[in-house]
């Protein structure tokens, strides 16, 4: 279980992601609001990095907009020299400028924009091809997107890419993009507590592999934030968007701090870390899916690779937690 095929593709990846949003450091959008995770220390990022790849981890997901560009360069130089290991996967769709560290006013899902949004990626990254460019804005036109879904054929036959998909919770989305022969996959929220059955059901029917970003609810499966540890300025968390209900008032919401508390024992069992249990849940939900923690220090990089050595939750413990959320 420890490696995973990206949907239709030929593309091998460790069953473990490393998510790159919390390296690209403090960003905001036009209106001031944090959008990224806090103060990042680069050097670290790039030791996590390494330390994940020792450890078997082989795919890596960032976006052209975490820290405006910062996250591709810091994954760009940790990996430098070892490109032909690890998968990069990375996403476009969004405006930002990276002079001010800010996202733009809105999306552009214009076929010549996300040719350059990829030539600027494939710099940052410093590598001539992309495994996996995935669509980034969760509910983007149709209409644009079957564009898109062509613009991306054409860059798989450049060598541009090796293949695409969509970060999108909408199986009409996603259902669209996978009539392109190299779409492989499909990116979603998925974890224990945000259970994405009709996604998942999809992955199945197109053979596309379920990449699962919030795989631990951006830190509520963590059990970090139980005693309401202060979340550092410049975190998203700590003033959450609307879209963002996992957090309020500076903490976990009590209504989700509620279903972690019902789930731990199962998820700590034979010894593993909440985290690790969080991974185990997804591990035993689908074959198809392949989780991105988002990790910025070598601590969470080898607690999250330890994960792999517990496997899977066993079907008993999975209909176990369903009973107690009342699924």
């Amino acid at each position: 279980m420890e490696k995973r095929t990206l949907g239709r593709s030929d593309i091998a990846v460790s069953a473990l992601g490393f998510g790159c949003w919390a390296i690209g450091g403090e960003w905001q959008g036009g209106d001031g609001q944090p959008l990224g995770w806090g103060a990042v220390d680069d050097a670290e990022s790039e030791r996590a990095i390494l330390r994940a790849i020792e450890l078997g981890v082989t795919f890596f997901d960032t976006a052209d907009v975490y820290g405006t560009g910062h996250s591709e360069e810091v994954l760009g130089r940790a990996v430098a020299g070892r490109r032909s290991e690890v998968v990069i996967a990375s996403k476009w769709g969004n405006l930002f400028d990276a002079g001010t560290r800010t996202a733009g006013p809105g999306p552009d899902v214009t076929p010549g924009y996300a040719r350059r949004a990829l030539t600027d990626t494939l710099r940052r990254l410093s590598t001539d091809y992309l495994d996996l460019y995935q669509f980034h804005i969760n509910e983007g036109p149709l209409d644009a997107a079957a564009e898109l879904r062509d613009a991306c054929e054409e860059f798989v036959a450049e060598g541009l890419i090796r293949a695409y998909g969509w970060s999108t919770d909408d199986p009409e989305r996603a259902r669209l993009f996978a009539q392109g022969p190299h779409c492989a996959t499909v990116q979603m929220n998925c974890n224990v507590l945000q259970d994405a059955p009709d996604m998942l059901a999809l992955c199945d029917e197109l053979n596309l592999a379920a990449i699962n970003r919030g795989p631990l609810a951006m830190g509520v499966l963590t059990g970090k934030y139980a005693s309401g540890a202060a979340l550092p300025s410049g975190d998203i968390r700590a003033t959450p968007p609307p879209w963002l209900t996992l957090f309020r008032d500076g903490g976990v919401a009590p209504e989700w701090q509620a279903r972690f508390d019902a789930v731990r024992d199962i998820l700590t069992s034979g010894g593993r870390t909440p985290a690790q249990g969080a991974l185990a849940w997804l591990w035993a939900r689908s074959p198809r899916t392949v989780p991105i923690p988002g990790i910025r220090t070598v601590a969470q990089a080898e607690q999250n690779a330890g994960a792999l050595r517990f496997g899977p939750l066993t079907a008993e413990q999975m209909k176990e937690i369903e009973t107690l959320l009342g699924r």
